[in-house]
C-alpha cells in the first residue's frame, strides 16, 4: 500500500502545484523555461503513474475489504464512466456545449470517473486510489473556476455538430476501454 500512496502523492502533488503554489510554479517556469518545466512535469507524472499502477497491483493481491458493493453497481459505474468519457473528450474538441457549460470538462470527467469507481469498489486500495483522484479533481476544478472568474473567462458558444462529435468519440473510446482495454490493462472486465 505504501507504493500506491507514494505514487498518489507524487502524481497528485505534481498536478496540484498550480492549485497550492502558483507563484512558485511561475518562478520555476521562468527559471527552467517552459520546456524544462514540461519535461520535469512529464517525468514526475510518469513516475507517479508507474508507482500507482505497481502499488495498486500489489495491494490487489491482499485486498482489505471495507464494504461490499451490490452486484448491480457495476452497471451504474459503467453508465457514469460513459458520461465521464464524454466529458473528458469534450476537453479536447473545441466549440462544444460541454466545454461551454462545464468550463473544465476534463476535471469533471475525472471526478465522475473516480466517484463511479468508488461506488463499485469497496477495498481500501480502491478507496485510496479513487478517493484521492476525486478529491484532487474537485479541488482543481474549484481552483480553475475561481481563476476563470477572476480572469473573466467566457467559453465560446458550442455547436450541436461538435456535441455530436464529442458524444460519438467519447462513447466509442468508452466502448473500446470497457470491453477490451480495461480487461487487458487492469485485469478486470467490468461488464463480464
Amino acid at each position: 500500500m505504501a507504493i500506491l500512496v507514494l505514487g498518489l502523492i507524487l502524481f497528485i502533488g505534481v498536478h496540484s502545484v498550480r492549485i497550492v503554489a502558483a507563484p512558485w510554479r511561475a518562478a520555476q517556469i521562468a527559471r527552467f523555461g517552459k520546456q524544462g518545466w514540461r519535461m520535469a512535469f512529464a517525468v514526475l507524472s510518469l513516475l507517479g503513474i508507474a508507482l500507482i499502477a505497481y502499488g495498486y497491483g500489489l495491494a490487489r493481491r491482499e485486498p482489505v475489504p471495507i464494504w461490499a458493493p451490490p452486484f448491480w453497481m457495476a452497471h451504474v459505474t459503467a453508465l457514469l464512466t460513459a458520461v465521464a468519457f464524454v466529458f473528458i473528450t469534450a476537453a479536447f474538441v473545441p466549440g462544444n456545449h460541454f466545454k461551454q457549460t462545464l468550463g473544465h470538462p476534463f476535471l469533471c470527467g475525472v471526478a465522475l470517473w473516480a466517484f463511479a469507481h468508488l461506488l463499485a469498489n469497496g477495498t481500501l486500495n480502491a478507496i485510496l486510489l479513487f478517493g484521492a483522484f476525486l478529491v484532487w479533481a474537485s479541488l482543481d476544478l474549484r481552483s480553475e473556476r475561481r481563476r476563470d472568474r477572476e480572469a473573466g473567462v467566457v467559453y465560446p458558444q458550442g455547436t450541436v455538430s461538435r456535441d455530436v462529435c464529442v458524444v460519438a468519440i467519447g462513447l466509442l473510446a468508452w466502448t473500446v476501454f470497457v470491453f477490451w482495454l480495461h480487461g487487458l490493462l487492469i485485469g478486470v472486465r467490468p461488464l463480464g
